[in-house]
Protein backbone atom coordinates (compact mmCIF):
# COMPACT_ATOMS: atom_id res chain seq x y z
CA UNK A 1 0.00 0.00 0.00
CA UNK A 2 1.55 3.32 -0.47
CA UNK A 3 2.23 5.51 2.23
CA UNK A 4 -0.20 8.26 2.80
CA UNK A 5 0.17 11.82 2.65
CA UNK A 6 -1.82 14.95 3.61
CA UNK A 7 -1.40 18.94 4.31
CA UNK A 8 -2.26 17.32 8.28
CA UNK A 9 0.68 15.11 8.03
CA UNK A 10 3.22 17.92 6.42
CA UNK A 11 1.91 19.91 9.22
CA UNK A 12 2.83 17.82 12.03
CA UNK A 13 5.83 16.44 10.65
CA UNK A 14 7.67 20.13 10.32
CA UNK A 15 5.97 20.53 13.90
CA UNK A 16 8.48 17.48 14.99
CA UNK A 17 11.48 18.57 12.87
CA UNK A 18 11.40 22.32 14.77
CA UNK A 19 10.63 20.64 18.19
CA UNK A 20 12.87 17.93 18.15
CA UNK A 21 12.80 17.04 21.60
CA UNK A 22 9.39 16.75 22.32
CA UNK A 23 8.72 13.17 20.26
CA UNK A 24 12.79 12.10 19.60
CA UNK A 25 13.38 9.89 16.78
CA UNK A 26 14.23 5.59 17.33
CA UNK A 27 12.44 6.67 20.94
CA UNK A 28 9.51 4.25 22.03
CA UNK A 29 6.34 6.15 22.55
CA UNK A 30 2.97 5.07 24.71
CA UNK A 31 0.14 6.49 22.95
CA UNK A 32 -3.25 6.94 25.05
CA UNK A 33 -6.02 6.17 22.92
CA UNK A 34 -9.47 6.13 24.08
CA UNK A 35 -10.77 5.23 20.60
CA UNK A 36 -12.39 9.11 19.90
CA UNK A 37 -11.80 10.86 17.00
CA UNK A 38 -8.65 12.74 18.49
CA UNK A 39 -6.66 10.29 19.78
CA UNK A 40 -7.78 8.16 16.79
CA UNK A 41 -5.95 10.95 14.56
CA UNK A 42 -2.88 10.71 16.81
CA UNK A 43 -2.28 7.08 15.98
CA UNK A 44 -3.23 7.48 12.44
CA UNK A 45 -0.81 10.32 11.89
CA UNK A 46 1.81 9.08 13.70
CA UNK A 47 1.67 5.46 12.10
CA UNK A 48 1.96 7.08 9.11
CA UNK A 49 4.52 9.40 10.24
CA UNK A 50 6.47 6.33 11.98
CA UNK A 51 8.65 5.26 8.75
CA UNK A 52 10.32 8.82 9.11
CA UNK A 53 10.83 8.98 12.78
CA UNK A 54 11.36 5.34 13.57
CA UNK A 55 8.87 5.40 17.05
CA UNK A 56 8.24 1.84 18.37
CA UNK A 57 4.20 3.06 19.30
CA UNK A 58 2.59 0.99 22.05
CA UNK A 59 -1.39 2.09 22.23
CA UNK A 60 -2.42 2.25 25.90
CA UNK A 61 -6.37 2.18 26.60
CA UNK A 62 -8.23 3.09 30.02
CA UNK A 63 -11.63 1.06 30.22
CA UNK A 64 -13.09 3.41 33.16
CA UNK A 65 -15.70 1.16 33.76
CA UNK A 66 -18.64 3.54 33.81
CA UNK A 67 -20.58 3.06 30.59
CA UNK A 68 -22.05 -0.42 29.27
CA UNK A 69 -20.31 -0.50 25.70
CA UNK A 70 -17.04 0.49 27.04
CA UNK A 71 -15.88 -3.50 27.65
CA UNK A 72 -16.99 -4.09 23.76
CA UNK A 73 -15.22 -1.20 22.88
CA UNK A 74 -11.85 -1.85 24.42
CA UNK A 75 -12.32 -5.27 22.54
CA UNK A 76 -13.15 -3.65 19.40
CA UNK A 77 -9.99 -1.30 19.78
CA UNK A 78 -7.97 -4.38 20.59
CA UNK A 79 -8.76 -6.08 17.90
CA UNK A 80 -8.70 -2.51 14.98
CA UNK A 81 -4.94 -2.09 16.53
CA UNK A 82 -3.96 -5.76 15.98
CA UNK A 83 -4.91 -5.95 12.61
CA UNK A 84 -2.49 -2.74 11.97
CA UNK A 85 0.01 -4.70 14.04
CA UNK A 86 0.11 -2.24 16.39
CA UNK A 87 0.53 -3.46 20.51
CA UNK A 88 -2.34 -1.94 22.59
CA UNK A 89 -3.03 -2.05 26.34
CA UNK A 90 -5.92 -2.18 28.27
CA UNK A 91 -6.29 -1.38 31.79
CA UNK A 92 -9.36 -1.20 33.59
CA UNK A 93 -9.98 0.94 36.38
CA UNK A 94 -10.96 -1.35 39.50
CA UNK A 95 -12.65 1.67 41.91
CA UNK A 96 -14.51 3.62 39.38
CA UNK A 97 -16.38 6.96 40.22
CA UNK A 98 -18.33 9.78 38.63
CA UNK A 99 -15.86 13.14 38.72
CA UNK A 100 -13.81 14.16 35.79
CA UNK A 101 -10.92 15.14 38.43
CA UNK A 102 -10.89 11.44 39.88
CA UNK A 103 -11.17 9.66 36.32
CA UNK A 104 -8.42 12.13 34.68
CA UNK A 105 -5.98 11.29 37.61
CA UNK A 106 -6.64 7.76 37.45
CA UNK A 107 -5.86 7.66 33.50
CA UNK A 108 -2.21 9.76 34.24
CA UNK A 109 -1.22 7.40 37.12
CA UNK A 110 -2.07 4.20 34.92
CA UNK A 111 -0.08 5.60 32.10
CA UNK A 112 2.92 6.56 34.30
CA UNK A 113 2.94 2.70 35.88
CA UNK A 114 2.47 1.43 31.79
CA UNK A 115 5.79 3.38 30.49
CA UNK A 116 7.78 2.59 33.43
CA UNK A 117 6.47 -0.57 33.30
CA UNK A 118 7.98 -1.25 29.58
CA UNK A 119 11.02 1.01 29.52
CA UNK A 120 9.32 3.89 27.98
CA UNK A 121 9.91 7.74 28.24
CA UNK A 122 7.06 9.76 26.02
CA UNK A 123 3.58 9.64 26.33
CA UNK A 124 1.62 10.97 23.89
CA UNK A 125 -2.16 12.14 24.31
CA UNK A 126 -4.60 13.22 21.56
CA UNK A 127 -5.26 16.87 22.99
CA UNK A 128 -6.04 19.59 20.64
CA UNK A 129 -5.79 23.28 20.09
CA UNK A 130 -9.86 22.96 20.81
CA UNK A 131 -8.68 21.19 24.08
CA UNK A 132 -6.61 24.14 25.36
CA UNK A 133 -9.38 26.61 24.47
CA UNK A 134 -11.84 25.24 26.71
CA UNK A 135 -9.23 24.77 29.27
CA UNK A 136 -8.24 28.45 29.19
CA UNK A 137 -11.70 29.18 29.48
CA UNK A 138 -12.57 27.40 32.55
CA UNK A 139 -9.37 28.59 34.34
CA UNK A 140 -10.28 31.94 33.49
CA UNK A 141 -13.50 31.68 34.93
CA UNK A 142 -11.82 30.42 38.27
CA UNK A 143 -9.75 33.37 38.50
CA UNK A 144 -6.69 30.93 37.86
CA UNK A 145 -3.55 32.59 37.94
CA UNK A 146 -1.35 32.94 34.77
CA UNK A 147 0.52 29.60 35.34
CA UNK A 148 -3.28 28.17 35.38
CA UNK A 149 -4.49 30.10 31.98
CA UNK A 150 -0.87 28.09 30.00
CA UNK A 151 -1.88 24.81 31.07
CA UNK A 152 -2.42 22.13 28.45
CA UNK A 153 1.37 22.95 27.48
CA UNK A 154 2.92 20.63 24.47
CA UNK A 155 5.31 18.86 27.28
CA UNK A 156 5.28 18.40 30.69
CA UNK A 157 6.46 15.98 33.36
CA UNK A 158 4.18 13.13 34.39
CA UNK A 159 4.98 12.36 37.94
CA UNK A 160 8.50 12.69 38.72
CA UNK A 161 10.27 9.04 37.32
CA UNK A 162 11.37 10.98 34.16
CA UNK A 163 8.31 10.16 31.85
CA UNK A 164 7.15 12.74 29.92
CA UNK A 165 3.61 13.97 28.46
CA UNK A 166 3.67 15.35 24.99
CA UNK A 167 0.68 16.86 23.26
CA UNK A 168 1.79 16.98 19.43
CA UNK A 169 -1.63 18.11 18.00
CA UNK A 170 -2.40 20.88 19.77
CA UNK A 171 -1.75 22.61 16.64
CA UNK A 172 -4.68 21.27 15.45
CA UNK A 173 -7.95 21.78 16.24
CA UNK A 174 -11.19 19.34 17.04
CA UNK A 175 -12.83 19.95 13.54
CA UNK A 176 -9.53 19.14 11.84
CA UNK A 177 -9.08 15.76 13.46
CA UNK A 178 -12.87 14.88 12.17
CA UNK A 179 -11.37 15.70 9.09
CA UNK A 180 -8.33 13.50 9.87
CA UNK A 181 -10.03 9.94 10.77
CA UNK A 182 -12.35 10.45 7.78
CA UNK A 183 -9.55 11.17 5.55
CA UNK A 184 -8.06 8.29 6.64
CA UNK A 185 -10.80 5.81 7.17
CA UNK A 186 -10.26 5.72 10.57
CA UNK A 187 -13.11 4.07 13.08
CA UNK A 188 -14.19 6.38 15.91
CA UNK A 189 -15.85 4.66 19.27
CA UNK A 190 -18.11 7.29 20.70
CA UNK A 191 -18.42 8.35 24.52
CA UNK A 192 -22.12 9.74 25.16
CA UNK A 193 -20.41 11.01 28.62
CA UNK A 194 -18.89 13.93 26.25
CA UNK A 195 -22.46 15.00 25.72
CA UNK A 196 -23.44 15.57 29.44
CA UNK A 197 -23.50 18.84 30.78
CA UNK A 198 -23.11 17.31 34.14
CA UNK A 199 -19.15 17.96 33.09
CA UNK A 200 -18.12 21.63 33.06
CA UNK A 201 -15.83 21.01 30.25
CA UNK A 202 -19.09 19.23 28.02
CA UNK A 203 -21.27 22.61 28.92
CA UNK A 204 -18.07 24.63 27.88
CA UNK A 205 -17.65 22.66 24.48
CA UNK A 206 -21.52 22.57 23.64
CA UNK A 207 -22.76 25.68 24.84
CA UNK A 208 -20.16 28.43 25.09
CA UNK A 209 -17.75 28.15 22.22
CA UNK A 210 -20.45 27.40 19.88
CA UNK A 211 -21.55 31.54 20.49
CA UNK A 212 -17.85 32.47 20.60
CA UNK A 213 -17.45 31.59 17.29
CA UNK A 214 -20.60 32.47 15.94
CA UNK A 215 -19.51 35.93 17.21
CA UNK A 216 -15.85 35.75 16.18
CA UNK A 217 -15.22 33.64 13.57
CA UNK A 218 -11.57 31.28 14.53
CA UNK A 219 -12.33 32.07 18.26
CA UNK A 220 -11.26 28.65 19.90
CA UNK A 221 -8.54 28.63 17.32
CA UNK A 222 -7.10 32.17 19.07
CA UNK A 223 -7.87 31.19 22.45
CA UNK A 224 -5.57 28.17 22.10
CA UNK A 225 -3.07 30.50 20.71
CA UNK A 226 -3.31 32.81 23.98
CA UNK A 227 -2.55 30.00 25.81
CA UNK A 228 0.26 29.12 23.91
CA UNK A 229 1.98 32.54 24.29
CA UNK A 230 1.12 32.85 27.99
CA UNK A 231 2.90 29.34 28.46
CA UNK A 232 5.81 30.99 26.04
CA UNK A 233 5.68 33.94 28.83
CA UNK A 234 5.71 31.46 31.94
CA UNK A 235 8.89 29.75 30.51
CA UNK A 236 11.08 33.39 30.23
CA UNK A 237 9.35 33.84 33.32
CA UNK A 238 10.55 31.32 35.29
CA UNK A 239 14.43 32.06 33.51
CA UNK A 240 14.27 35.31 34.47
CA UNK A 241 13.53 34.50 38.23
CA UNK A 242 15.85 31.56 38.65
CA UNK A 243 18.52 34.71 37.81
CA UNK A 244 17.19 36.94 39.91
CA UNK A 245 17.35 34.35 42.97
CA UNK A 246 20.72 33.43 41.42
CA UNK A 247 21.65 37.15 42.39
CA UNK A 248 20.74 37.18 46.04
CA UNK A 249 21.92 33.79 46.58
CA UNK A 250 25.82 33.11 47.51
CA UNK A 251 27.51 30.74 44.97
CA UNK A 252 28.01 28.59 47.69
CA UNK A 253 24.85 28.37 49.53
CA UNK A 254 21.24 28.46 47.60
CA UNK A 255 19.80 27.76 50.84
CA UNK A 256 20.64 31.26 52.10
CA UNK A 257 18.93 34.95 50.76
CA UNK A 258 20.33 38.22 50.80
CA UNK A 259 18.00 40.55 52.67
CA UNK A 260 18.91 44.08 51.92
CA UNK A 261 18.96 43.70 48.26
CA UNK A 262 15.62 41.37 48.44
CA UNK A 263 13.85 44.32 50.27
CA UNK A 264 15.40 47.10 47.79
CA UNK A 265 13.64 45.71 45.24
CA UNK A 266 9.03 46.83 44.66
CA UNK A 267 6.68 44.99 46.87
CA UNK A 268 5.60 42.77 43.98
CA UNK A 269 9.36 41.49 42.75
CA UNK A 270 9.64 40.71 46.77
CA UNK A 271 6.47 39.12 46.69
CA UNK A 272 7.64 36.49 43.72
CA UNK A 273 11.39 36.19 44.47
CA UNK A 274 10.51 34.70 48.28
CA UNK A 275 7.57 32.74 47.05
CA UNK A 276 10.00 31.28 44.76
CA UNK A 277 12.54 30.61 47.15
CA UNK A 278 10.71 28.90 49.81
CA UNK A 279 9.07 26.86 47.13
CA UNK A 280 12.52 25.67 45.66
CA UNK A 281 13.32 24.83 49.47
CA UNK A 282 10.31 22.13 49.47
CA UNK A 283 7.66 24.55 51.83
CA UNK A 284 4.17 24.60 50.00
CA UNK A 285 3.24 27.89 48.56
CA UNK A 286 2.84 30.81 50.95
CA UNK A 287 -1.04 32.31 51.25
CA UNK A 288 -0.96 36.13 49.46
CA UNK A 289 -1.97 37.17 53.41
CA UNK A 290 1.05 35.19 55.23
CA UNK A 291 3.48 36.64 52.39
CA UNK A 292 2.59 40.30 53.38
CA UNK A 293 2.90 39.52 56.81
CA UNK A 294 5.93 37.95 56.44
CA UNK A 295 7.58 40.82 54.35
CA UNK A 296 6.57 43.20 56.73
CA UNK A 297 9.07 41.77 59.55
CA UNK A 298 11.59 41.66 56.94
CA UNK A 299 11.72 45.28 55.95
CA UNK A 300 14.80 47.11 56.72
CA UNK A 301 14.05 49.00 59.64
CA UNK A 302 13.15 45.60 61.33
CA UNK A 303 15.47 43.98 63.00
CA UNK A 304 16.29 39.87 63.38
CA UNK A 305 13.33 37.69 64.02
CA UNK A 306 12.35 34.13 62.91
CA UNK A 307 8.49 32.90 62.20
CA UNK A 308 7.30 29.00 61.75
CA UNK A 309 6.37 27.75 58.73
CA UNK A 310 4.94 24.23 57.55
CA UNK A 311 6.55 21.44 58.00
CA UNK A 312 7.65 22.41 61.35
CA UNK A 313 10.63 24.50 59.69
CA UNK A 314 11.50 28.05 60.57
CA UNK A 315 12.72 30.99 59.01
CA UNK A 316 15.21 33.06 60.34
CA UNK A 317 16.86 36.41 59.26
CA UNK A 318 19.55 38.73 60.68
CA UNK A 319 20.36 42.10 59.46
CA UNK A 320 22.28 40.35 56.20
CA UNK A 321 20.56 37.14 55.38
CA UNK A 322 17.63 35.21 55.18
CA UNK A 323 17.97 31.20 55.60
CA UNK A 324 15.73 27.98 56.81
CA UNK A 325 16.31 26.22 59.80
CA UNK A 326 15.02 22.16 59.40
CA UNK A 327 12.74 20.86 61.64
CA UNK A 328 13.66 20.76 65.42
CA UNK A 329 14.25 16.91 66.70
CA UNK A 330 11.46 15.74 69.02
CA UNK A 331 13.00 15.91 72.90
CA UNK A 332 12.48 12.18 72.79
CA UNK A 333 15.10 12.10 70.19
CA UNK A 334 17.12 15.02 71.88
CA UNK A 335 17.21 13.38 75.69
CA UNK A 336 17.23 9.90 74.59
CA UNK A 337 14.06 9.09 76.64
CA UNK A 338 11.81 6.52 74.71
Amino acid sequence: MAARWSPHHQRLHRWLIHHSDQLPDHQPLLLAVSGGQDSMALTGLLQDLQRLHHWPLLLWHGDHGLRPEAQQQAQELHAWAQSHNMEVLVDRWSTPQHSEAAARQWRYTALQAAAQQRGIRHVVTGHTGSDRAETLLLQLARGSHRRGLASLRPQRALGCEGVLLTRPLLIFSRLETAHICQQLELPVWLDESNNTPRFSRNRIRHEVLPVLEQLHPGASRRISGVAERLAQEEQRHQELVHLALAALQPAEDSRTLARKPLMALASANQRLLLQAWLTRQGLSPLTAAMLDALLQRLQPQQGPGRCNLNGGRQLHWNRQQIWLEPPAPKRAEMDGTP
